[in-house]
């Protein structure tokens, strides 16, 4: 049953680490907004990973590799987080007077289910998410030999994945004090950029699949 708990440990951490807009938004809300705020949002991640590991534990291998491979979800989650990156760039680029304020604690209010939901839609609209887990599970699978070890190998990968973004987001805290607003401004629009970034590279891999694979397997070829 404890068969594997060190790889799931480890998996959690390099999880922890995978680069994507909530790693980007999670370091970037615990700078601006502080510990709270920032474990708010990871926690709503955090809920949307524990979905995604429920379906993909009691769905059919066929229902799994349907959804997986389905490139109008891909192409569907790209468009969201398009739309989420150009609105956020958008506002941030309205709202330098807002950042002072919160830079300065001025009268602001910290909404934390507001952050938890935001959380959870970043990270549920992302298909590859759902791959990702697909993935844990088969390899939770070959390390466990039942089901009781299967779920306690979950259950280990997503607390280490809690315990090093909660590593993260205070070690991001520390910068607080170097930021002054108009650094903070151009972070919060950097994040933005790379939202859209991570939405236009979703859209091309659900519409031209085949070219995206080829230029993975040349870039790996190139750097092996």
């Amino acid at each position: 049953m404890f068969d594997g708990l060190p790889y799931a440990v480890l998996y959690g951490f390099i999880l922890a680490f995978a680069v994507g807009p909530v790693f980007f938004i999670i370091i970037e809300t615990s700078i601006t907004k502080g510990f709270r705020s920032a474990l708010a949002f990871d926690l709503g991640a955090i809920f949307a990973d524990i979905i995604f590991i429920t379906f993909a534990y009691y769905s059919t291998s066929q229902i799994l590799n349907k959804i997986k491979d389905d490139p109008n979800l891909i192409i569907f989650g790209g468009l969201i987080l398009l739309a989420f990156g150009i609105i956020s760039y958008i506002k941030t680029s309205k709202s330098f007077r807002k950042i002072v304020r919160e830079h300065y604690n001025v009268d602001t209010k910290k909404n934390l289910f507001g952050l938890f939901v935001k959380g959870f839609l970043l990270n549920f609209i992302n298909f590859g998410v759902l791959a990702g887990w697909i993935g844990v599970i088969i390899m939770a699978n070959a390390l466990t030999s039942t089901s009781q070890g299967v779920i306690l190998f979950l259950v280990t990968v997503l607390v280490s994945m809690l315990l090093t973004d909660i590593a993260k987001i205070l070690l991001a805290k520390k910068l607080k004090s170097k930021m002054t607003p108009r650094v903070i401004f151009k972070t919060k629009k950097w994040v933005s950029i790379l939202i859209i970034v991570f939405g236009s590279v979703m859209i091309l891999q659900g519409t031209f699949p085949r070219e995206i694979e080829k230029l993975k397997h040349i870039i790996v070829n190139f750097f092996s």
